[in-house]
């Protein structure tokens, strides 16, 4: 390259991080600005506390998909770094509910969508 000598396996590692990283942080502030929309819309001052509560487990439970994602995709020496930092986690049952959790809410997002468009069209129908 230009009559560089340039490490393509060290360089294609750290550019794949950083990207993986900028997806996760962008991915985490895009739920966090719809929470929030979502907390103002239904909150009030005797619900607030547990809609904090609430929302703090669904950022938690985000966060551990993102890494059981994240961890899924990397290659296998860099698998067995997360492995030993999270201790004893079946990551197979993981791997497996969340493509479960995947076509489940892929399917009622399609049927949800096919319902409002039909309820749409059978309105427009009616007004004609």
């Amino acid at each position: 390259w230009f009559g560089l000598d340039v490490d393509v396996t060290l360089w294609s590692q750290q550019i794949s991080f950083i990207v993986v990283g900028i997806i996760v942080l962008t991915s985490t502030r895009g739920l966090l600005l719809t929470m929030s929309k979502f907390f103002i819309w239904i909150s009030s001052s005797k619900s607030s506390n547990i809609i904090v509560l609430f929302f703090s487990q669904i950022m938690g439970m985000y966060f551990m998909s993102m890494v059981v994602l994240m961890r899924m995709n990397m290659p296998a020496e860099y698998r067995e770094i997360i492995t030993e930092v999270l201790g004893d986690l079946q990551f197979n049952f993981y791997h497996r509910w969340f493509d479960v959790m995947f076509l489940v809410s892929a399917s009622l997002t399609l049927a949800l969508l096919y319902l409002a468009h039909k309820r749409e069209v059978e309105t427009a129908d009616q007004l004609s």
